[in-house]
């Protein structure tokens, strides 16, 4: 059996991590909506929604061998055309507070598994010709106060972005990133609080003058997802209304 002949003979998926709430629901929600692929959600968590053409796998991905793991059943059972590393963790830290197990935890869940999850799903691109991976970064990659380890490494999967798109092209594979600003999820309230001041004062730096929402990143990721946009690739776009106005170089 082909290459080709392996990957149709297997459901075509899109794997999202983290889709359980926030982001990654938002990005696979409107992903069934338009009824084209099946969703494989990764996520330590288990969802409190469901759809008939969404399966979940649990996994630790800050672990390498649970990540190796569960992308070895994933890829047994889906032809993963399409890719999108949302999971995430911000680790707040300062350069004082910032610790060794912060770092170690969200290079793991960032990059390491963005990695592993990559590399997994490139023989069934590869074999389709046909290939869209969306690596979820954040404006922090510019520089946040109290996110050092965090910054770092979305700062790092723009690195990666980049060259992954470069190296992966003639594929016809297309690597782009998100960098969401302030976004209304659970994770954003952990950290940012409705009412408090420092929620104020983030709300007074954006330049349209309302929080985003979940919804307004997947509508981004399901551009770069599209089989359509081919011609877009390495690039870094930024829904964050206005926040890097000054800062992101054009």
């Amino acid at each position: 059996m082909s290459g080709m002949e392996y990957v149709m003979s297997l459901p075509v998926a899109t794997v999202v991590t983290g889709a359980s709430s926030g982001i990654g629901r938002a990005i696979s929600e409107m992903l069934l909506a338009d009824g084209t692929t099946q969703v494989v959600n990764i996520d330590y968590a288990a969802p409190a929604w469901s759809h008939p053409n969404m399966t979940f796998f649990q996994a630790d991905l800050t672990s390498a061998e649970a990540t190796r793991a569960v992308a070895a059943e994933v890829t047994s059972r889906f032809a993963v055309t399409r890719l999108v590393n949302n999971a995430g963790a911000t680790r707040p830290g300062t350069a004082d507070s910032a610790t060794v197990d912060d770092l170690d935890y969200v290079v793991g869940l960032h990059l390491q598994a963005s990695l592993l999850l990559t590399q997994a799903c490139l023989p069934a691109m590869r074999a389709a010709g046909f290939g869209r991976i969306v690596n979820m970064s954040s404006r922090a990659a510019l520089g946040k106060p109290e996110r050092v380890v965090y910054s770092a490494t979305k700062a790092g999967m723009i690195g990666m972005t980049r060259t992954l798109a470069m190296e992966l092209g003639s594929d016809g594979i297309t690597v782009n990133a998100i960098g969401p600003g302030p976004i209304a999820t659970e994770l954003f309230r952990k950290s940012n609080p409705d009412g408090s001041e420092q929620t104020r004062r983030i709300l007074a730096s954006i330049a349209v003058k309302r929080m985003g929402t979940p919804e307004d990143v997947a509508r981004a990721a399901l551009f770069f997802l599209s089989p359509e946009n081919g011609f877009v690739t390495g690039q870094v776009l930024y829904v964050c209304g206005g926040t890097t106005l000054g800062v992101a170089p054009v």
